[in-house]
């Protein structure tokens, strides 16, 4: 028996260096027998802020709604939320607006802090290895939303990448060999896909769909608002396929309003994992009043969107060396005669600011993705462009 004060705890060691003479108390080496190993890979995420920004393009956030139906439904909806109050822990109200607009049932519904929570639920649920490895791998094809991967290492589950083909579509063959050699738990599909902005073709989604065994396939329709239809129907003969949205893309990324839709069942079990009062009662309602009061407006601030989006695709394309894939979202993915890192660099001295993929070499050394924003910012990005390649 170990009496008291006859032997010093373990972390009277770490006390005792913070009261040393000098020590700041910010050595992470005192934390890395705390920390998990995977963290030394990520950062945090840090938006791009540089200096003398006037036209922000780079976030794929849609350009600022101008009705007032939208604001005046928000505005109202917080009106009567009583602050004093927790929010509705089952988000009864929202979800069955979502369930009006979607065809979806409200019990097949999880509701998030945006799409990046549903992810994080998801892949807290759903950790768990197949066959023999000692880990739950995570697949989805790569460039894509990067979230995947990083709440997969940031959860301690394997994250599994395969390129997508030359056309920026899915490699079904390739991703096939990938799910024989590590059977995955969860497997991410964006479409329309970020950063690419093209929806992955039908035929190959469902080939997918047959490969993927009893692994969770997330279809990602986070911008399918500006794509048309949405392929949610064909959870009817898919019941392992769930459908990922979002109201970030739309006008409305200050709410933070994301949902999941999948089979009950499993709904109901991801929802075990799921903090009380996840989405603020603000947030519920606003969201739940747009979508029964306003959404037709949001949709019509959707097809001006689209538009613009020609527009911007067309004056590109035109310029000599560039080339666009046509975009089913809210942002084009450019191709640069010149490295894409010194087109961002002089879009940037001119006060634009788009998205470089530059980092990470090869055949992305060359692109950038540029949000559609309002009409005369996009006229600003256009003439900003022709200046930096003249």
């Amino acid at each position: 028996m170990v009496r008291p004060g006859s032997e010093k705890c373990k972390g009277d060691a770490l006390l005792d260096r913070g009261a040393r003479p000098g020590y700041t108390g910010t050595d992470v080496a005192d934390w890395t027998p705390f920390l998990r190993p995977e963290l030394r890979e990520l950062a945090s995420y840090v938006p791009a802020d540089p200096p003398g920004v006037r036209v922000r393009l780079d976030a794929n956030e849609a350009p600022p709604l101008s009705s007032e139906g939208v604001r005046a439904a928000v505005a109202q909806a917080i009106e009567r939320t009583a602050l004093s109050r927790y929010p509705d822990a089952r988000a009864r109200e929202l979800k069955a607006r979502i369930a009006e607009r979607t065809g979806a049932r409200a019990e097949e519904l999880l509701v998030g802090t945006g799409s990046d929570e549903v992810i994080s639920l998801v892949l807290t649920a759903l950790a768990r290895p197949q066959g023999r490895a000692p880990q739950a791998v995570v697949l989805a094809p790569t460039p894509t939303f990067v979230m995947y991967r990083v709440t997969s290492k940031a959860h301690g589950l394997k994250p599994v990448e395969v390129p997508l083909d030359a056309s920026w579509d899915l490699d079904v063959a390739s991703m096939k060999r990938a799910v024989e050699m590590m059977p995955p738990s969860v497997v991410f599909v964006a479409s329309p896909n970020n950063p690419t902005g093209n929806r992955m073709s039908e035929d190959r989604i469902a080939a997918l769909l047959a490969c993927t065994g009893d692994a969770l396939v997330v279809l990602d329709e986070a911008y399918v608002d500006y794509a048309g239809e949405s392929l949610r129907g064909w959870r009817a003969k898919h019941p392992r396929l769930a459908i990922l949205r979002t109201l970030s893309k739309v006008g409305l990324a200050a709410l933070r309003i994301g949902w999941l839709e999948g089979d009950e069942a499993l709904v109901r079990e991801i929802d075990k994992v799921r903090q009380p009062f996840n989405v603020s009662a603000t947030s519920q309602a606003a969201a739940a009043a747009v979508l029964a009061e306003a959404w037709d407006e949001v949709r019509a601030h959707v097809e001006g969107v689209v538009r613009e989006r020609g527009r911007v695709t067309g004056a590109i394309g035109a310029m000599a060396g560039f080339d666009v894939l046509p975009s089913s979202a809210n942002f084009v993915w450019v191709g640069t005669p010149r490295p894409a890192a010194d087109v961002h660099a002089a879009l940037l001295a001119r006060g634009i600011l788009v998205r470089s993929f530059h980092a990470a070499g090869g055949r992305l050394a060359n692109r950038l993705r540029m949000t559609i924003g309002t009409p005369a910012e996009n006229d600003a990005l256009l003439d900003a462009l022709g200046a930096a390649v003249a």
